[in-house]
């Protein structure tokens, strides 16, 4: 199995209980409603009061951290599960800002889910609860990851890059206009850059994989030592391009035509690409 997380790694639950849904508002607020719209009394023809004005509550600085930190080891079906309710995790939040226990370090974040048979607005659900680790570490903790489940005779190690998954820069929101070597406290979360819609494409046994991936910790190496000629990219599209690119192994036109021909980067972008 893949190696347990090192001491360093903090594991973060929400602490909002499932059965306290919050109705969402636009780009993911909390709505706050202070009332409805008031009937008309009848033979007047005049509406009623008018419905008080909507209120969005302002949006806390790390709200979407764990959001950004892919769920892996969770099947694709069951993503968007996690979904459904409004998981807080404050507590994630406060040790990353000024005074709290990882402030000012360098983290690494990833999440994955702990299914749950809960009881939830009269009826027995399945509940899929996300938790969030985070690895406190000067350098990634793991380029590889680790899979393993009952059905296989053995464990396979594979580079994260082979699961389309990598370790990306995090910006809080009030920072996000802010160049990213200023900021106090350097966050990182894995990224899987596998579209959903092209699964259907790939084979069975490819999409069981990444049900069973889990992030493989080995022995760290320090940034000196490091001589990994692999990067990530990312480049500004909408959605954007998060990809690795191996300055030793990949070959640029080569890789600029398997981002065109799975429509991932636009023809007429090739060029801007490379620069």
């Amino acid at each position: 199995c893949p190696a347990p997380c090192p001491p360093a790694a903090f594991q973060l639950e929400s602490n909002a209980g499932a059965q306290e849904q919050e109705a969402r508002g636009r780009g993911g607020r909390r709505l706050e409603q202070d009332g409805e719209a008031g009937a008309g009394e009848a033979g007047d023809g005049q509406a009623g009061d008018a419905a008080a004005p909507e209120r969005f509550a302002e949006r806390r600085n790390l709200e979407d951290l764990w959001l950004s930190a892919f769920p892996i080891g969770t099947e694709w079906g069951n993503i968007d599960k996690i979904k459904e309710f409004n998981w807080n995790f404050q507590n994630l939040e406060k040790a990353l800002e000024e005074g709290g226990e990882l402030y000012g370090k360098t983290v690494y974040l990833f999440a994955n889910t702990e299914p749950q048979q809960l009881h939830v607005n009269g009826e027995q659900k399945m509940v899929f609860v996300p938790t969030v680790v985070a690895v406190d570490c000067p350098c990634a903790p793991s380029d590889k990851v680790g899979i393993n489940y009952v059905q296989r005779a053995y464990e396979e190690i594979l580079p994260m890059r082979a699961m389309k998954m990598s370790w990306v820069p995090y910006v809080p929101l009030e920072d996000r206009l802010s160049r990213i070597e200023g900021l106090k406290t350097k966050i990182f979360t894995l990224h899987c850059s596998q579209r959903r819609s092209a699964l259907k494409h790939l084979k069975t046994e490819r999409v069981k994989k990444f049900d069973y991936c889990m992030p493989y910790y080995m022995s760290l190496i320090s940034p000196e030592e490091d001589h990994d000629t692999t990067v990530d990219i990312i480049y500004p599209l909408e959605p954007p391009i998060v990809c690795p690119f191996d300055w030793e192994m990949d070959n640029y036109e080569e890789f600029t035509d398997d981002l065109v021909k799975a429509e991932e980067l636009p023809e007429d972008e090739k060029e801007n690409f490379k620069v």
